[in-house]
């Protein structure tokens, strides 16, 4: 469970933008140099400050402000770009800017003109001089009925920094979510088994595994987030407000582990409801304290990050009491809590392959965006606004693969092969359902899904050359996935999670580098994701097929 999106964000970028290649620095280095084309996020002449401006102009609308200020150098991009999103959001915009190096108006001292900004200059080298001359403004604008907004220099506030912790947040929930499926699979087995003492001691090591990751983040998050946030290459002027966002956050680690945990032994046995209920609680209350924190308290991110923190530790408290308030043998006795060697290396040898897949497909993708960066900006931009279906159409289906993991681990210690076999035709058939369901929604409104990331009817003619490919691929994932999930219900991770790793990383990097080399189509690029779907999951069923027999 993860509150990061409950924090207010606009959509004023086209993301995510793409990696490029440095083919001559990589070449005399010979090391693989790669840049992120922020230039291209479709704003003005692009950058990442638009990240930060998404945040901060977000929270300027929440609190009902309609003038807006900043500052910076006379040529800052920053400005330029504040005056730009806040032309977008009819908003007015003043910028008050050094004076210093001021000759004539040009570069972005014209944008800033086009883009309908009040422009002013200041004889200082002190920002503090500025901002104080901001907060008059303020005060001012209040004695009128309007309410300004202020924007530090480069839109460094905590807040803008938020948008440089996202990676981390996902690569680390991502990993507790990849054990929390080792534990679903586990218990699953032995409570279909009928074996209650195995399921006792499964259920109990898993708590503590579970435990030990948690506080093993939180001290990662607390100890390393300033070498981790450097290595992602943070801005100097945004670390301190990220570094502390981070620390905060990572407080409520150890309590997502341990959500995450009663969340997979409840899901093993098919009870659903307890994990939604209580996920709906903490989420309601993440809201109330956001709006205290934030707006009562003036807590700015910090607080978004301790209602993050404090709901996800209401979920982990509701969650485990219900399991110790359990008259079965997957209840949790404090008094049991005991690691088993053995139970703990399934555990972990179910879990962690699972954790490492999302980062596969991730260096994988990298390779799929080299190659749409060979094409203009337009194409960039539409590739950028149709991915935003993929997360939306995959999560839909892979609610189907956990739950085919689940009852097939059942069946499977239950001795029921009949039934392990109808579990995954039945979980391929939906999840196969789902996909061609909403690929096909995609296909057909495809332009309304577009228009909501972009005005630009270029971008949303590119973006349908993608759509075109994508709609009615998205199903063929299932016979790789559901397969995968198959696999691990049976116990089997280690080989599926190699054969992945062939045929939808090793098998991308080398259509890029021949096919699509060859053809260089938008298609020719596309066709890659069906084609080496259909391989993985030809080798995904073979092996399942053969431990099936087994």
């Amino acid at each position: 469970m993860s509150h990061w999106n409950n924090l207010p964000q606009l959509r004023l970028g086209v993301y995510p933008t793409p990696f490029y290649r440095l083919e001559n620095i990589s070449r005399i280095y010979n090391k693989s140099i790669w840049i992120k084309r922020d230039d291209l996020c479709g704003v003005a002449l692009g950058g990442n400050k638009v990240r930060k401006l998404e945040y901060l102009l977000a929270e300027a609308q929440k609190q009902g402000c309609d003038t807006v200020f900043t500052t910076g150098g006379a040529q800052s991009n920053h400005a330029m770009l504040t005056a730009a999103c806040v032309a977008r959001l009819g908003l007015r915009c003043v910028l008050i800017l050094k004076k210093r190096g001021v000759t004539d108006r040009k570069g972005n001292l014209v944008l800033d003109d086009i883009f309908g900004a009040q422009v002013e200059f200041m004889d200082t080298d002190s920002y503090e001089d500025i901002y104080a001359e901001m907060r008059r403004r303020c005060e001012a604008l209040a004695n009128q009925g309007h309410k300004g907004y202020i924007i530090p220099v480069g839109g460094s506030t905590a807040l803008g920094a938020v948008g440089s912790t996202s990676t981390l947040v996902t690569l680390f929930t991502g990993f507790l979510i990849g054990l929390s499926n080792g534990i679903n699979v586990l218990v699953a087995r032995f409570y279909g088994a009928r074996h209650p003492k195995d399921v006792e001691k499964t259920v109990h090591s898993a708590a503590i595994i579970s435990a030990v990751a948690g506080v093993a983040l939180l001290l990662i998050g607390l100890l390393g987030s300033p070498a981790m946030l450097r290595l992602l290459n943070t801005k100097e002027d945004l670390l301190p407000g990220a570094i502390l966002y981070l620390r905060v956050y990572f407080l409520g680690m150890p309590a997502l582990a341990l959500y995450n945990f009663g969340n997979a032994v409840f899901s093993s046995i098919g009870d659903t409801k307890k994990p939604l209920l209580y996920l709906s609680i903490a989420g309601a209350l993440n809201i109330a304290l956001n709006l205290f924190f934030v707006i009562v308290c003036d807590l700015s991110v910090v607080g978004v990050a301790l209602a993050s923190a404090i709901s996800q530790c209401v979920s982990a408290f509701l969650i485990l009491r219900a399991l110790t308030r359990v008259q079965d043998c997957y209840a949790l006795d404090l008094h049991k809590l005991q690691l088993d060697p053995v139970q703990a290396k399934s555990i972990l040898a179910l879990g962690v392959p699972a954790g490492l897949q999302n980062a596969i497909f991730a260096i994988a993708n990298l390779f799929i965006q080299a190659g749409v960066n060979s094409f203009d900006s337009l194409m960039v931009k539409g590739n950028s606004a149709a991915a935003n279906a993929d997360g939306l159409i995959y999560d839909c289906m892979a609610a189907f693969y956990m739950a085919c993991a689940s009852f097939m681990s059942q069946n499977y210690g239950a001795g029921r092969p009949d039934r392990v076999k109808k579990s995954y035709f039945i979980s391929l058939g939906y999840s196969f359902g789902v996909g061609l369901v909403l690929g096909a929604a995609l296909f057909f409104c495809g332009p309304a899904f577009l228009a909501l990331f972009t005005t630009e009817a270029a971008v949303i003619d590119a973006g349908m050359k993608r759509v075109a490919v994508m709609a009615f691929a998205y199903c063929v994932s299932a016979f790789m996935d559901c397969t995968i999930a198959a696999s691990r219900g049976l116990g089997k991770t280690v080989v599926p999670t190699i054969i992945v790793v062939l045929g939808s990383c090793v098998f991308r990097v080398i259509w890029v580098y021949t096919i699509f080399a060859h053809f260089h189509t938008i298609p020719a690029l596309y066709l890659l994701y069906p084609c080496s779907w259909t391989l993985t999951a030809l080798a995904e069923i073979a092996y399942f097929a053969s431990c099936y027999k087994r």
